[in-house]
C-alpha cells in the first residue's frame, strides 16, 4: 500500500494569521490598482477517505486543497478571479486579472460590498473544529469493521456497495476593503454503508450514515453496518399499489428535503427573477398555524452553524416562519438590494434551520395516519420552482392500523408544494441533525399516490 499521510502527522499548510496576511495582501493590492472595493476569500482544507468493500479496501484517498477567489470592484463593475497558487505574486497576478475583467463587465447598480454596519464584529466560538489524529490503517479497520456487522447482520445481506469512513478539516478566511478579516476553522467527520439485500432473485438496497463535527461523536459503525441491513432487509418482497389518494409520511432524512424546496422558493435570487411558487408570499400563510421554523446559526458543534456568511455579514437567530406566516425571505446582500430590502446574513446559505414539532414519535405518528403510505426513499427531480408542481419517484411502505405491512416501490407521488405545506397534519419528535434543516418525520394530509 502506498503510503499516505495520516491526518495526525499532516497539519494545515498555514495559519490563520497566514491567510489573513494574504487576504491583506490581496485587497492592498487592489486598493493599488484602483478599485474602488474588493473582497477576498482563501481556504485549506485536508482529508482523508477510506472505502471497503467486501472487507477489502477499495479506495484510499488524501487530500489537500487551497484556493483563493478574487472579486474587485471598479465602481458597479464586477470582476472576479480564482488561485489555487498562494505565492504573493500570483496572489498579485490574479489581483490584477479580476481588476481587468471589471473593466469589461456592465454596471450593476446593485453590485458592491454590504454596508458596513451589517458586518459581523464579534467572531465567537462555535466548537467547529475538531480535528481528528487517524491513521490510514485505523481508518481502513474501521470501515471494514462497519461493513462486516452489516454482513454478519443476515445471511440475505450479499452483497454491499461498501462502507466509507472520511475525515476533513478545513480553514477558511474572508476579508474585504471595508475592514472586516475574520476566519475560522471546522471539521467534519462520517461513517456510512451501504448493502444490498437478495431473496428469490430480488435485490433491494439500502443505507445508513454518522456525520458530525466532533468525531468523538459519530455513532458506532457496528450499529450503522446493522442498520443499513436492517433497512435493506426490510424493503425485500417489495409489492406495487393501485393508484389512490392516502396520507404520505416523509421520513426524517426526506423531510428535510421537503422543507428545502421551502427554502429555493424564498431565497432572494428566486424572487427577483420571478421565479418561485411562493412569489411575493412574506406576510402570507404557507403552513398550518402551529408551526414555526426558526434560524439558529449559532448551535456548538451543529453541521450548518457560522458566526457569519460569505461576505462577512453577521448570522443571526431569526423566525422565518411564524405561526405558519412566512416573515421574510433569505437574502444575500445582492437579492436584497434587488428587491429594495437588507441582507439576513445567508449568503451562501442557511445555518441551521429548526422546524418545530409536537410530542408524538414516529410510532404515534403511523397511529395518527392510520392508513397511508410511508415513503423513505425518493427518485428524479421532478420539481418545478416556479409553479410548486411537485412528482417524484418513490418506495416506502404501506401503512394499515397504524401498523407497517409490507414494502411497496415502483410509484409516484405528485401534488402541489403550496398545498402539501398547507396539508401537514403533524411533524414528529424524532429529528434528525444530520444537516442543515433538522427536522421530524412530516405527516401530509393527502396526495396522489400512481401506481399500477
Amino acid at each position: 500500500m502506498a503510503q499516505v499521510p495520516s491526518t495526525s502527522s499532516t497539519q494545515l499548510s498555514h495559519s490563520q494569521q497566514d491567510l489573513q496576511d494574504l487576504v491583506a495582501l490581496a485587497i492592498e493590492e487592489g486598493r493599488k490598482l484602483g478599485a474602488t472595493e474588493s473582497e477576498v476569500g482563501v481556504s485549506v482544507d485536508t482529508g482523508l477517505s477510506v472505502t471497503a468493500r467486501l472487507g477489502e479496501v477499495e479506495t484510499l484517498e488524501y487530500q489537500r486543497d487551497r484556493g483563493m477567489g478574487i472579486t474587485v470592484y471598479r465602481g458597479k463593475r464586477k470582476g472576479t478571479a480564482s488561485t489555487a497558487d498562494l505565492r504573493p505574486q500570483a496572489i498579485r497576478e490574479t489581483v490584477a486579472k479580476a481588476f481587468s475583467i471589471a473593466g469589461f463587465t456592465a454596471e450593476d447598480e446593485c453590485a458592491g460590498l454590504p454596508d458596513r454596519e451589517d458586518l459581523a464584529t464579534e467572531i465567537p466560538d462555535l466548537q467547529l473544529s475538531h480535528p481528528w489524529g487517524i491513521e490510514p490503517d485505523a481508518a481502513r479497520d474501521l470501515a471494514v469493521a462497519c461493513e462486516a456487522a452489516a454482513l454478519k447482520a443476515d445471511k440475505r445481506i450479499g452483497n454491499s456497495e461498501g462502507a466509507t469512513l472520511s475525515s476533513h478539516t478545513g480553514l477558511r478566511v474572508f476579508g474585504n476593503s471595508l475592514g472586516f478579516l475574520a476566519g475560522f476553522p471546522s471539521s467534519i467527520h462520517s461513517l456510512s454503508c451501504v448493502v444490498v439485500a437478495q431473496e428469490d432473485g430480488e435485490m433491494q438496497r439500502d443505507y445508513w450514515y454518522s456525520s458530525v463535527r466532533d468525531w468523538r461523536e459519530l455513532e458506532d459503525g457496528e450499529s450503522i453496518g446493522k442498520t443499513a441491513a436492517a433497512r435493506a432487509l426490510r424493503r425485500l418482497n417489495a409489492k406495487k399499489l393501485s393508484t389512490l389518494t392516502a396520507p404520505v409520511l416523509f421520513v426524517p432524512e426526506l423531510a428535510r428535503g421537503l422543507m428545502g424546496h421551502f427554502l429555493g422558493a424564498i431565497r432572494g435570487g428566486s424572487q427577483y427573477r420571478r421565479a418561485s411558487f411562493l412569489l411575493d408570499a412574506a406576510g402570507q400563510q404557507i403552513f398550518p398555524s402551529w408551526l414555526q421554523i426558526s434560524e439558529r446559526p449559532h448551535i456548538p458543534k451543529a453541521l450548518a452553524s457560522s458566526p457569519f456568511d460569505s461576505e462577512g455579514v453577521v448570522t443571526r437567530d431569526r423566525e422565518l416562519i411564524k405561526d405558519g406566516v412566512l416573515t421574510g425571505y433569505i437574502l444575500s446582500t445582492y437579492s436584497a438590494r434587488k428587491l429594495g430590502l437588507r441582507t439576513t446574513g445567508n449568503a451562501g446559505g442557511v445555518h441551521n434551520l429548526i422546524v418545530s414539532h409536537g410530542a408524538d414519535d414516529f410510532q404515534a405518528l403511523l397511529k395518527k395516519m392510520n392508513r397511508g403510505l410511508m415513503v423513505t426513499e425518493l427518485m428524479g427531480q421532478g420539481i418545478n420552482g416556479v409553479t410548486g408542481d411537485y412528482s417524484r419517484g418513490a418506495a416506502g411502505f404501506w401503512i394499515e392500523n397504524g401498523e407497517i405491512q409490507y414494502p411497496v416501490n415502483e410509484i409516484t407521488i405528485a401534488g402541489n408544494l403550496k398545498d402539501m405545506y398547507r396539508e401537514i397534519v403533524a411533524i414528529g419528535s424524532d429529528v434528525d441533525a444530520r444537516g442543515g434543516i433538522r427536522t421530524g418525520s412530516v405527516l401530509l394530509e393527502k396526495m396522489t399516490i400512481a401506481g399500477e
